[in-house]
């Protein structure tokens, strides 16, 4: 992949200098614990003399004792990895991937390191103090920056470590807790400091070899949300945050605290669903076609969507409907035809599921699982697909006491991730949350869905017909009789007429409101008009916020997008996807239609009337489990006045 034009290129010869200096860090080093505290581990095990089957690097520094804990400690990662749950006196393939990887991304943190120092102004302070002739007034300066290439040369090593080890991952999971050796003294000693405790993790926890990996890309993860952490509040990191490198032959981009993810796709486990095989469900199946096709105009190079950028882009929306109405049939129809068009345009797709086996009863984890979740959708190197399925099972209201601990902290991560502050949506990707009780999500992460699916299944006749015929497959000679199969799921005609039937709410509750402006105002043909029966669905549910205009408008500006790119710009790419951003960009805006009155009121009856359903269902069951307490309270009582008597 080439070079796009903010970033620099980290020239191979620049790394590979330092591949000595990376290798004797790895043969052998003293290190004294600053604020970890050390594990109860034996020396890494050497191997038998006599094996010369291999180069094997030795530290030329003197010296070097097991551990102790008044002396320092003799860290030997060679070896350590070398002995890592086998017996076999040859390095195995995947002890070498380790130590290649972590050479390597040793190597690339040192260059990066020196990078920093020239460009901050660091190496001619290093020259000055190691002459002597650091004045006074630039030793805060001095120690600021030596900090700051300390964060940034561990960062480079965790994130390079997590990178180039993450294909040879498998399904072992290690955890290694909280990572606390984090110093920031100079990039030497940070290092050490992460050698170090990673060394302490293998001696513990890697009873085998295939928990090698597991656990030096488990720790690496740790070290870098540690080290993002700590970067928030430090000074002089401009000339690293601000910049980003390109390692060609790693296709590795460093940008700042920003983890590095390998652009390839997820291996799919799921049958996908053709559009004609979801029946019903007009409007969340038109907009699920079209949100597949609006992911694809993203822009590689540029990083950026033109449905982003103009408006109509969905980056989170919530489907919704009883159990058995489509909201599975729906996920694989989406991501099955995703799927289809990243495989014609060569694009690698991540699809990913957050279900209820990521919660854990570990402290942290549930929060950390949820994290991973997020930034492997979001990298900007693929086209990315999450999934949020029973979400009012995973995520819990904030104050409800029967959500535990690790439900309330993927409820955090997810409100920060789809509406924080440092949210940015580039058009590469689009988060689903799926709930047949929406009512039980927490309101503030509900409204975080920018669009509402109602998945309501089949609802006409012809709808039933054509589930019927469809789910019985072609197996039998039952005639079908006078029906024409599928004519009903002619998508453009049913989406329209669905969109007319919210020219006036569905709900009782909201209807009323509709009635009452609409009889103290007239027809909603103003902004003003429409704007007074946004303030009076506010005055009836104090939920409808100014986030839910926010909702309501984007959904407009959807609308406003409301075309299909032609399905030959997908089975074409040379006609839409690879052309250059500001094309794309003019061949969208020709398709743009005019927003009317007509779509605005129809977005807000569709939003104000789910959120007027979820509350009716909520206080519904609200009022149904006070019924029922009350009957088995009054029942107690009986039962124990007629044992008394």
């Amino acid at each position: 992949m080439s070079l796009t034009s903010d970033q620099m290129e980290l020239r191979e010869e620049d790394i590979r200098k330092h591949y000595d200096a990376a290798a004797q860090m790895l043969a052998g080093f003293d290190h004294t614990p600053r604020i970890a505290k050390g594990k109860d581990v034996a020396p890494a095990a050497e191997r038998s003399s006599g094996i010369g089957t291999r180069r094997r690097f030795r530290s030329t520094t003197p010296g070097l004792v097991t551990r102790s804990t008044a002396r320092p400690e003799g860290v030997h990662l060679v070896e350590r990895i070398e002995g890592a749950g086998v017996e076999d006196p040859l390095v195995s393939p995947v002890q070498a991937n380790v130590l290649h990887g972590l050479r390597r991304a040793l190597a690339i943190a040192l260059a990066v390191g020196e990078t920093f120092s020239e460009a901050a102004g660091l190496a001619d302070l290093k020259r000055d103090n190691l002459a002597g002739s650091l004045s006074a007034d630039k030793k805060t300066a001095f120690s600021e920056l030596l900090a700051a290439e300390a964060l940034a040369a561990s960062y480079v090593f965790a994130n390079t470590t997590s990178f180039l080890l993450a294909p040879h991952l498998a399904e072992t999971q290690v955890e290694v807790g909280e990572v606390e050796e984090i110093l920031t003294d100079n990039a030497q000693l940070a290092l050490h400091g992460a050698l170090w405790e990673l060394d302490q993790d293998i001696a513990v926890l890697v009873s085998s070899e295939d928990r090698l990996v597991a656990c030096a890309c488990a720790f690496a993860e740790q070290l870098m949300e540690k080290l993002a952490l700590r970067a928030q509040n430090a000074p002089r990191l401009e000339a690293f945050v601000g910049a980003r490198w390109k390692v060609e032959a790693d296709d590795l981009t460093i940008d700042g605290f920003t983890p590095a993810r390998a652009a390839k796709s997820s291996t799919l486990a799921m049958s996908f669903k053709k559009p004609n095989e979801v029946v019903g469900n007009h409007i969340a199946k038109y907009q699920a076609m079209k949100l597949a096709k609006m992911l694809m105009a993203y822009d590689f190079e540029r990083r950026m969507n033109p449905f982003a950028e103009m408006g109509g882009f969905i980056f989170t929306f919530m489907g919704d409907g009883a159990p058995g109405t489509g909201k599975t049939t729906l996920i694989q129809m989406m991501a099955g035809m995703i799927h289809d068009y990243c495989q014609m345009a060569g694009y690698a797709f991540r699809y990913q599921n957050f279900g209820i086996d990521n919660i854990d009863s570990y402290q942290g984890k549930s929060g950390q699982n949820a994290k991973s979740f997020v930034a492997n959708v979001l990298d900007p190197q693929v086209i990315g697909f999450g999934t949020i399925d029973d979400i009012d099972q995973i995520a819990g209201k904030r104050g409800d006491r029967q959500s535990s601990a690790g439900q309330q902290e993927v409820t955090a991560v997810f409100m920060e991730a789809f509406a924080g502050a440092n949210t940015v949506v580039r058009g590469n990707c689009t988060f689903g949350m799926f709930s047949n009780y929406p009512e039980n999500v927490d309101d503030a992460l509900r409204q975080r869905a920018g669009a509402r699916f109602l998945v309501d299944g089949p609802q006409t006749r012809e709808d039933y017909i054509d589930i019927l015929a469809l789910l019985m497959g072609k197996n039998h000679d039952i005639a079908l009789g006078d029906h024409d199969l599928f004519e009903a799921q002619a998508i453009q005609t049913a989406v329209t007429a669905s969109f007319e039937s919210h020219n006036r709410p569905h709900e009782e509750g909201l209807l009323k409101v509709f009635e009452h402006v609409h009889g103290q105002v007239g027809d909603l043909d103003t902004i003003a008009k429409m704007g007074t029966y946004l303030k009076a669905i506010q005055e009836v549910d104090p939920r409808f916020t100014g986030r839910a205009i926010k909702n309501i408008t984007d959904a407009v500006k959807v609308r406003a997008m409301d075309f299909e790119l032609p399905d030959e710009w997908m089975e074409q790419p040379d006609l839409f996807l690879t052309k250059d951003y500001d094309t794309k960009k003019a061949m969208i805006a020709e398709l743009r239609v005019p927003i009317t009155t007509e779509m605005v009121v129809q977005e807000i009856n569709r939003y104000a009337d789910s959120e007027f359903r979820y509350a009716d269902k909520s206080d519904e069951a609200a009022i149904e489990a006070m019924v029922r307490d009350m009957g088995r309270t009054e029942a107690a009582k009986q039962r124990y006045l007629k044992g008394k008597t």
